[in-house]
């Protein structure tokens, strides 16, 4: 094993010591938070350009595939935005990056209409009422 292989290999161990997990995926609850603040550092400083392209679209494919993955796979839903309200994102921020999203893969609000789904938790009728 060459030195850039250990060096590699011993990193990833630290990560996994860190998030305090024996699990080769648990880094990414310890950085998930680091990243967020990073995210709201480098936009209230105006910096968001040191931020290639490329590493946005990956982090923001990673987090759907995950989230659908989850509450599909676990059959149930939560929060998929960190904080209350918009203590993190502002809906202008939500709408900008869902409508580039869709426009990304070539869907509507038509297909969205169609996709969109009411929460589990969430009661589908009004208090008291039934159809």
């Amino acid at each position: 094993m060459s030195a850039p292989e250990r060096d590699r290999k011993s990193d990833a161990g630290d990560r996994k010591s860190d998030a305090g997990a024996n699990d080769a995926y648990g880094w990414i609850d310890g950085m998930a938070g680091d990243l967020l603040n990073a995210s709201r550092e480098l936009v209230d400083t105006n910096q968001a350009s040191r931020v290639s392209d490329e590493a946005v679209a990956q982090i923001l494919t990673a987090a759907i595939r995950l989230y659908v993955a989850k509450s599909d796979g676990e059959e149930r839903t939560f929060a998929p935005i960190a904080g209350r309200n918009d203590s993190e994102l502002t809906p202008t921020e939500l709408l900008s990056a869902v409508s580039e999203m869709l426009r990304a893969m070539r869907l509507g609000p038509m297909e969205l209409a169609l996709w969109y789904r009411r929460r589990p938790d969430e009661d589908t009728y009004s208090a008291g009422e039934r159809s």
